[in-house]
């Protein structure tokens, strides 16, 4: 016989303070969220939806890829959160003559007084904390190489030595969607190290009375502090604290595996439109986001709808169309719409482990 084991009220207690504890931070992140938002707002007007992905990107320590037309206030977003951040903003101008080392930074012959000469290592722009990386498509595929280990790995390798880049370090990318000429697509792998992509719509109306109000007249608005950088940094650590219930992690998984043509968990959609579906990126993407998706809604758990609500964002730009999904047109946001929709939550074998007997 094994030995009989008793539990004390302490194991209750710690884990009734360790939930309190948890949701007193669950109600500072959302208060801290809200005071970016109010701070952003001052300047921005309208563009809700883009900039609460925006601000889920940066909590979750991921990059964003902003895409709609000219003129609609994506530089000023990228500006303004940097402004509310109080952080160090650079902005690169992507176009076809373009260098890497324009981006990362060369060594440059450096002579003194005596004539001596020694190199001296010339920062680029990508050594700041908020960077701008305007119309990234318009610079050629070696120029965007530069970009992956800068965005993966926080760091640079120039003539062999790697140089860290400032912490925290996060990059909002824009492109046009209507001017395709004279433009390279990102690459599969690149768009991948995107966590989210964020589409930014027209104003409507009102929007754009209130727009031209705000910027035709004497004054200029200018956003206050919002958070400062160790409220972020622990407001990171709160996302990855709240916990996931298995049947929720694995219905998150099955949504990726769904993208799969090949996979028995396909849905019919991916199997008639999609050539390759996500990465596990974007399995970890879909976590991560939903925990902050829970935060704002004050909860500290994570439900189903957590993970609907922020499939679009996560994994539009990770799926590719066959030849078929091209040709009738079928966009990305239908494709994982369609899955989304296909998906159960509880497959019958999890159904039957919840069930008690």
């Amino acid at each position: 016989r094994g030995k009989r084991v008793s539990f004390s009220n302490s194991d209750s207690d710690t884990d009734t303070d360790s939930e309190i504890k948890m949701e007193e931070a669950s109600a500072l992140f959302a208060q801290r969220f809200q005071r970016l938002r109010d701070a952003m707002g001052q300047v921005i007007v309208g563009q809700q939806e883009a900039l609460d992905g925006i601000l889920t990107c940066l909590v979750a320590d991921g990059h964003v890829l902003l895409e709609g037309v000219p003129g609609l206030g994506k530089t000023l977003m990228v500006r303004t959160l940097a402004q509310a951040l109080g952080l160090d903003f650079a902005r690169i101008q992507f176009t076809p003559d373009l260098m890497p080392a324009d981006i990362i930074g060369t060594h440059i012959i450096n002579e003194d007084e005596q004539g001596g000469r020694s190199l001296r290592f010339e920062a680029g722009p990508v050594f700041t904390q908020i960077l701008l990386a305007d119309e990234i498509n318009r610079a050629t595929p070696k120029t965007q190489s530069a970009m992956l280990e800068a965005m993966q790995e926080r760091q640079v390798t120039i003539a062999g030595k790697r140089r860290l880049l400032p912490a925290p370090f996060f990059v909002l990318a824009t492109q046009n969607p209507l001017e395709m000429e004279g433009t390279y697509p990102l690459p599969e792998a690149q768009l991948d190290r995107f966590f989210y992509k964020v589409h930014v719509p027209f104003p409507d109306l009102d929007e754009l009375v209130e727009i031209v109000d705000r910027t035709t007249g004497n004054t200029t608005a200018e956003s206050p502090k919002g958070v400062e950088l160790d409220e972020l940094m622990e407001m990171r650590s709160v996302v990855r604290e709240v916990p996931v219930a298995e049947p929720v992690k694995r219905y998150a998984m099955r949504l990726v595996l769904a993208t799969h043509p090949d996979s028995r968990h396909a849905a019919e959609t991916t199997k008639r439109f999609v050539r390759y579906g996500s990465s596990p990126r974007g399995a970890q993407t879909l976590i991560l986001a939903a925990r902050v998706h829970a935060l704002l809604d004050g909860r500290v758990n994570v439900s189903f709808d957590d993970v609907r609500a922020v499939a679009l964002p996560a994994l539009r730009h990770r799926l590719i169309r066959n030849f078929e999904g091209e040709a009738e047109g079928i966009e990305a946001d239908e494709i994982v719409n369609k899955v989304v929709a296909e998906v159960p939550e509880l497959t019958r074998e999890v159904a039957r482990e919840a069930t008690p007997a």
